[in-house]
């Protein structure tokens, strides 16, 4: 570029055409100030400021101080443009240092994490020829780098894998450039490796050579965990179906509830993954539907759940179901989570079973009171006398006593807990005076149960045959009271039995040792009871008795 310039300076100044003023000479001097150093642009410079100085004062065609004035103008030009060049080049090569430093960096970065990566990674050629891995891989696959270097991908994968590996390789395309999968290799020993293989492509327009990147991740471990949490859903979902139960989840955040097959089948519904919980409302019970409401303040998180309810299924059947679980809360939603099981046939065993129990002790007790009963009928015919020998009177005393024990028996008999009360007892045997106002009976309900209940009822049976035979209701104006009250008003302290007899009482005498007054305990103790007292007056009689509760309920 200097030698034609000043060639063409020479031939301008011999031809004798005009004068460029120095200014042909400015574009050398940028065209070197950017190809070479700032001292060569300037040395440069000078030089062809004295060579169109020397050419102009042998051709004479301009004053000499002209010149010299240009030269000095082309030289502090000259020297400008190699200034400004040489501190854009200083400038522009400290930035490209700055920028090959980072990507070395970077580069090195990059370097340690593939050398030293909890992965295994490579780079493959089109062909899927492995280039260049880590250790990582190397120690997944029992191999030194060097033998894996140069050997195909599928080579490493188990032969039932390769087929899928092919077709995925041969899948990857710029709309699709990478793949992911389970796949299982084959380490050196012949053992079998599960990983989770990744391939991508690179930027092969830029590096042909390394196509494919390769990241292999061992999830031998965690696919068999994966497996055995399967296997053990599997065996939970087994039980769960053979005995019969469900599991549930209730989110009242957001008010649905979920379910297995199970518990779906055991509402009587189709399986869905979730159903709003008020759709639930149409078949379990009005008075068990407070029992799914949600749980309240002071309910704590991680408490248990167990409530029954029962339900109606779209077919009609009213089943008994039980809810077990716990409360729980996530994000903080209350939910409750657990188990169902419908306890429809238990509940029908329990209580088939308790009728049977409740049968079985009935005819126990019924076997029990007609084995009492005979000794009774014996030692009331033993006790019976036949007045002046007469067998008719004595047969009609005994009937009558008989009759008196069959009515008893037959009311308790009636009775389903095998008892009676009080009031009931004395208006079957006053029933008869009864219309006529002749009778008052008054006081509390008291049950009087079993064994007591007929040894009161012939009590009260003497009572009223004495009272027709002898005393006030055998005249058409005697009037009977039989009341009875707790004595000191507790409903657990003793019952005060009174029998009071008013109006015209026949004249006859009182036999000390007869049937009645061993009933009556006149002269000793009552058949039920104690300290019973027996007065007879002009007007009328009154007997008193008293009755412990252990007595009356045993």
């Amino acid at each position: 570029m200097l030698v034609a310039t000043l060639l063409y300076e020479a031939s301008v100044s011999l031809s004798g055409a005009v004068d460029p003023a120095f200014l042909e000479f400015i574009p050398a001097i940028v065209v070197i100030a950017f190809l070479e150093s700032r001292r060569i642009a300037v040395g440069s410079t000078l030089l062809m400021a004295a060579a169109g100085l020397v050419a102009r004062i042998i051709s004479h065609r301009q004053p000499l101080a002209d010149e010299w004035v240009r030269a000095i103008l082309l030289v502090l030009a000259g020297g400008m443009i190699a200034f400004l060049f040489d501190r854009s080049r200083q400038s522009l090569q400290a930035a490209l240092d700055i920028k090959l430093a980072a990507v070395e960096a970077a580069e090195s970065r990059y370097r340690r994490a593939f050398e030293r990566a909890a992965l295994g990674f490579a780079t493959a050629n089109d062909k899927g020829e492995l280039l260049r891995l880590n250790k990582r891989l190397s120690a997944l696959l029992g191999y030194l780098e060097d033998d894996l270097v140069g050997r195909r991908i599928d080579e490493l994968v188990h032969q039932d894998d390769r087929a899928m590996l092919k077709n995925s390789l041969a899948a990857l395309t710029s709309e699709a450039p990478w793949f992911g999968a389970e796949i299982r290799l084959v380490r050196r020993d012949g053992s079998t490796l599960w990983a989770w293989l990744t391939l991508s492509l690179s930027a092969s327009d830029t590096v042909p050579s390394d196509s494919l990147f390769v990241v292999v991740d061992d999830i031998t471990e965690r696919r068999a965990a994966r497996e055995a949490l399967i296997a053990q859903n599997e065996w939970l979902d087994l039980a769960l179906s053979a005995g019969r139960l469900g599991t549930w989840r209730i989110d009242y955040g957001q008010d649905v509830i979920s379910g297995s097959r199970q518990f779906w089948e055991i509402l009587g519904l189709s399986p869905m993954a979730f159903r709003p919980l008020s759709d639930l409302s149409s078949i379990v019970h009005p008075s068990d539907w407070g029992k799914l409401a949600p749980p309240s303040g002071k309910e704590r998180r991680g408490a248990n759940y167990d409530v029954e309810i029962r339900l109606r299924r779209p077919d009609g059947q009213v089943r008994w179901i039980a809810l077990r679980g716990r409360e729980e809360n996530h994000d903080g939603r209350d939910q409750r989570i657990g188990i169902a099981a419908d306890l429809t046939e238990r509940r029908q065993t329990t209580l088939l079973r308790a009728a049977v129990r409740k049968q079985e002790n009935l005819m126990l007790e019924l076997r029990h009171r007609l084995s009492n009963l005979f000794p009774v009928i014996t030692a009331i015919v033993k006790m019976q006398d036949a007045p002046g020998g007469n067998i008719v009177k004595f047969k009609d005393a005994l009937v009558e006593r008989i009759r008196a024990l069959e009515a008893t028996h037959m009311l308790l008999t009636r009775s389903a807990d095998q008892s009676s009360t009080i009031r009931d007892l004395l208006v079957q045997e006053l029933q008869p005076f009864s219309k006529d106002g002749r009778t008052t009976i008054t006081g509390p309900d008291i049950k009087i149960s079993g064994g007591a209940a007929e040894s009161f009822a012939m009590i009260i049976h003497e009572l009223t045959t004495n009272s027709i035979k002898h005393g006030v209701l055998g005249d058409a104006r005697g009037k009977v009271e039989a009341r009875w009250a707790f004595a000191s008003g507790g409903a657990g302290d003793e019952i005060a039995f009174d029998w009071i007899e008013t109006g015209r009482r026949r004249a006859a005498p009182i036999k000390r040792q007869g049937f009645g007054s061993m009933v009556l305990g006149i002269d000793g103790t009552p058949l039920v009871g104690h300290s019973s007292q027996f007065e007879v007056r002009e007007d009328g009689l009154r007997y008193s008795l008293r009755l412990s509760p252990t007595e009356i309920q045993a």
